[in-house]
């Protein structure tokens, strides 16, 4: 069969080939520590699941706007507008299957063939693979481990050129748990201003921040005209699977968008947008408990694994990866965590998963309990010794 050629510029996501290998030799009776899979391994709270099944009971199982039940998109808007300090309207807000939609849809909607688009490297390998898929030139922007895997504003001065349009900006960050100060955003937000590019925030992650203050590009003055901010329930409330994502747009943008989705996927599932409602007007109790154990996770691996020969891991102030490095170890990243999955029983993913300035990197997701996570050091620490 002959594909199309925009398939060849179409990537994936390394998490789930591996998530899948480690399942294989699972079926072969082998025993695995998952850490490479970026999914909370708590369960959605009762509270938002029983919205959920009274909704389906109550009707909420047909279509909906294209752009989200209204009630579900002033949730959204009151809670954005008191956490990033700016007034949002509901009809600034809209309300995708998953997060991943705002990406796709933004740069079908923004970006021309040949436009450049600055991305994060090491960074979510959707941003790149997007980029190429609609034609765009990826411009990677090192994130870096001296400065705690923020990129240097000197290195994104270098990156703009006159073709410049977009640049996507994640905080906190997967893979290596960095987030950026208000002094890089607000230097980013002048840089945008005075070469006249826009901005797509990926703040999935704002809630799973254990050191400092949540700070949002779109918060600064004459950002919110041009900045995309995604967000979502998936990571805050351990709702992977009930794809629920959303974004804050420009308000030009916000007609495109919903052309976009009546072509693609109509609309979100109706009863998982009033539970999301829940979800936001809800007790916060299981947000702050999931976010204490994560940090208690947080320290124990990054303690462990600054304890095995050759490997130096930063503490990442949020999400809930840590980004080792691996550099004095024999073997290549990749190489690496081959081994460690075949030797050791424990999943990992290679910091080139996640562009090229990830050679020499490790991510693991602490999205486990603490019991298998002091399994899975010990583990990384007897395969290293042999090497």
């Amino acid at each position: 069969m002959k594909f199309a050629e925009r398939m060849n510029r179409l990537g994936t996501e390394s998490a789930f080939e591996v998530f899948a290998k480690a399942k294989n030799l699972e079926a072969q009776g082998k025993n695995i520590i998952h850490l490479e899979i970026g999914q909370p391994d708590f369960k959605t709270p009762i509270n938002i699941c029983e919205a959920a099944f009274e909704a389906m009971k109550n009707g909420y199982t047909g279509y909906n706007p294209a752009v989200g039940i209204w009630e579900f998109r002033q949730a959204i808007a009151e809670h954005i507008s008191e956490t990033r300090r700016i007034e949002i309207n509901p009809d600034e807000v809209i309300v995708t299957p998953g997060a991943k939609p705002i990406i796709f849809f933004a740069l079908l909607a923004l970006i021309d063939s040949g436009d450049e688009v600055i991305y994060p490297d090491p960074g979510f390998p959707i941003y790149e693979s997007v980029i190429n898929f609609v034609g765009a030139k990826a411009v990677p922007l090192p994130l870096r481990e001296e400065v705690d895997f923020r990129f240097r504003i000197e290195d994104l001065v270098a990156a703009i050129s006159d073709r410049t349009r977009l640049l996507i900006i994640n905080s906190p960050q997967n893979p290596t748990g960095g987030f950026l100060t208000k002094e890089d955003l607000e230097a980013i937000a002048n840089l945008a201003r005075d070469r006249d590019f826009y901005i797509l925030s990926d703040e999935i992650y704002s809630r799973l921040l254990y050191e400092g203050e949540h700070q949002s590009i779109i918060s600064f003055p004459g950002m919110k005209e041009r900045t995309i901010l995604l967000d979502g329930h998936s990571k805050t409330y351990a709702m992977t699977g009930w794809r629920l994502g959303y974004g804050i747009f420009p308000k030009p943008l916000v007609e495109e968008m919903e052309r976009l989705i009546i072509n693609s996927n109509s609309c979100t599932c109706s009863f998982t947008q009033i539970a999301g409602i829940e979800a936001l007007k809800g007790s916060q109790d299981s947000v702050i408990q999931m976010v204490a154990e994560f940090k208690r996770r947080r320290d124990a691996i990054v303690d462990g694994l600054n304890t095995i020969k050759g490997i130096h891991c930063r503490k990442p102030a949020g999400a809930f990866y840590v980004f080792p490095n691996v550099k004095q170890l024999p073997l290549s990243c990749g190489e690496l965590a081959d081994y460690l999955l075949e030797e050791a029983g424990v999943a990992v993913l290679s910091g080139t998963a996640f562009g090229k300035y990830g050679d020499g990197y490790l991510r693991l997701s602490y999205a486990n309990s603490l019991e298998n996570i002091q399994e899975a050091l010990e583990r990384i620490r007897i395969a290293v010794s042999k090497l």
